[in-house]
């Protein structure tokens, strides 16, 4: 993931930035009362499918990341259309990791998706 954003500390302005490079983030096309939310298809796609693998192996070693994938699913949100969701969700949590210098904290990245879940 680190190699395929690079080592330049400024060239994501903002989380949002480094989420549409990855590809994670979704596209919202509204036309009067219809709203329709797209996948992204304009994304560096190895940078994508390894956000995609992330977010599905997080589901076995992160319980913040299986409670979030859980609600999702609850919501009747499919299966790919979750793992997107939750790849957007742990790529902004890097986002954050590399802007703020700290380490990854399970109960700091989940805490509201964990007290939702219990």
């Amino acid at each position: 993931m680190l190699g395929e954003f690079g080592d330049d500390p400024h060239r994501y302005t903002d989380a949002k930035a480094r989420k549409n490079y990855a590809g994670t983030s979704p596209i919202t096309r509204a036309s009067g009362k219809k709203e329709i939310v797209l996948a992204r298809y304009a994304r560096n796609r190895r940078l994508g499918d390894a956000a995609q693998q992330w977010a599905f192996c997080s589901l076995r070693g992160s319980p913040g990341a299986r409670a979030y994938y859980q609600q999702l699913r609850a919501k009747n949100v499919g299966h790919q259309a979750a793992l997107r969701q939750l790849a957007n969700r742990l790529v902004g949590i890097l986002h954050g990791c590399l802007k703020t210098h700290t380490p990854y904290d399970e109960t700091t990245a989940w805490s509201h998706h964990l007290s939702n879940a219990a």
